[in-house]
């Protein structure tokens, strides 16, 4: 951690919680979720190139974007809250 990320940290303290996670930690990232689903509906995708790829991949998101209980699930998965 820098010097002035720490110094911000310090001095925002009475509303910043930082959590130090572990530098590689999937099962803790919520956009690994994400990222699972969308491979998994793609998987077998025989694209001619990289466009269609592309698209697919934009598809599958802009899917998810309208189900946000997808989402959460994903969110949940990690075991982390947001407080709201």
């Amino acid at each position: 951690m820098t010097k002035s990320l720490r110094e911000f940290i310090e001095s925002n303290a009475d509303w910043l919680t930082v959590f130090q996670l572990p530098t590689y930690a999937p099962d803790l990232n919520p956009q690994e979720g994400i990222w699972s689903l969308v491979k998994r509906d793609i998987g077998n995708l025989a694209a001619a190139d990289l466009s269609q790829i592309t698209r697919a991949v934009k598809r599958q998101l802009k899917m998810l974007q309208y189900r946000p209980e997808v989402i959460d699930g994903c969110l949940a998965g990690t075991g982390l809250v947001l407080d709201t």
